[in-house]
């Protein structure tokens, strides 16, 4: 697996979902949690709550066991902005609490605005496009339920 480097994006998988950090420095990165010790790090949860903190964190300690990698996926979309930009926006939200929406304001959207200036989640752009497909393939059932048949002699 290579290793980060400042800037990156870590994409961590979690059962459900996908949780997302950027890499700071020396095995340190910065993500969305919970701001409540009531809520697990981590959990499925904390994805309920309608507020995060912005946390420094080591890696390690974020990934609680889970798999992960470095995913600059929007690389051939977006140029990123440059490393000490990122380093310098990202270190200015550490320990803030800020607005969390699961569809408009995730740890996708937070990260990939730190890297490219750009609030965008494709998780959830990819959620809705299914749901949306699957009420289309829905309303189009009902459609021809409701179609006159032939009628057969």
């Amino acid at each position: 697996m290579p290793r980060p480097k400042p800037g990156d994006l870590i994409e961590i998988f979690r059962i459900g979902y996908e949780h997302w950090a950027l890499y700071v420095e020396d095995g340190y990165v910065v993500h969305l949690a919970p701001p409540s010790e009531a809520f697990e790090v981590g959990s499925v949860t904390s994805v309920f709550s309608s507020r995060a903190i912005v946390q420094y964190s080591r890696l390690e300690d974020v990934l609680h066991g889970c798999s992960w990698k470095v995913n600059n996926k929007l690389d051939g979309t977006y140029v990123p902005l440059p490393v000490d930009k990122i380093i310098q926006r990202t270190k200015r939200m550490i320990n803030k609490i800020v607005q969390y929406s699961l569809i408009e304001g995730n740890c996708e959207h937070f990260v990939n605005d730190l890297r490219y200036g750009v609030h965008r989640s494709q998780q959830v752009e990819n959620a809705l496009m299914r749901g949306a497909k699957a009420a289309g393939a829905v309303i189009l059932a009902v459609v021809d339920c409701m179609r006159p048949k032939p009628v057969t002699a």
